[in-house]
């Protein structure tokens, strides 16, 4: 691989890391449009030092940039997760009772993840809904492995405690 200031490399940069990096910090924001703002400023942020950050740490940086704009953010705005409801766009064709269940459900286990701690969550959504390996989480936050199982456990056990069933 070339250097980042390249634009072939910077591209394949984007493509490969901007929908990982985005999710990463949209599940620590909980809003779309910031966590858009904190991948594009971070992907600035790179071509700015392009000479400075060779491809292969390239990855590191950007998860780096962005989780430290969320840090500043974070300090001026406290901001709840909006757990997006997948099932909410499509019609289900379910009996009103099952429907009923179904969202009762989703409630509490939206109510559930927004009562985790900021690192459980993203933990728990990398991990379940990204299908991310501890080792690559623990890769994007800079910590152990062990670090990363320990939060799984607690969001795990947490989870069990206020929902029925999971």
């Amino acid at each position: 691989m070339g250097n980042v200031c390249e634009e072939s490399v910077f591209n394949a940069i984007f493509t490969t890391n901007s929908r990982t990096v985005f999710n990463y910090i949209y599940y620590k924001f909980g809003n779309e449009e910031r966590a858009n703002d904190a991948v594009q400023e971070a992907f600035v942020k790179l071509w700015e030092n392009c000479a400075k950050v060779a491809p292969e740490k390239a990855k590191a940086y950007l998860y780096t940039v962005a989780n430290n704009l969320y840090l500043n953010v974070i300090k001026a705005d406290k901001v709840r997760l909006k757990y997006a409801d997948k099932h909410s766009n499509s019609i289900n064709q379910e009996s009103p009772e099952y429907l009923m269940e179904e969202k009762q459900f989703q409630n509490k286990l939206d109510a559930a993840l927004n009562a985790l701690p900021e690192n459980q969550r993203a933990t728990f959504l990398l991990n379940r809904i990204d299908g991310k390996k501890y080792a690559e989480i623990a890769a994007m936050e800079g910590v152990s492995v062990k670090a990363i199982e320990k939060r799984m456990h607690l969001a795990l056990k947490s989870l069990r405690e206020k929902i029925d069933g999971i």
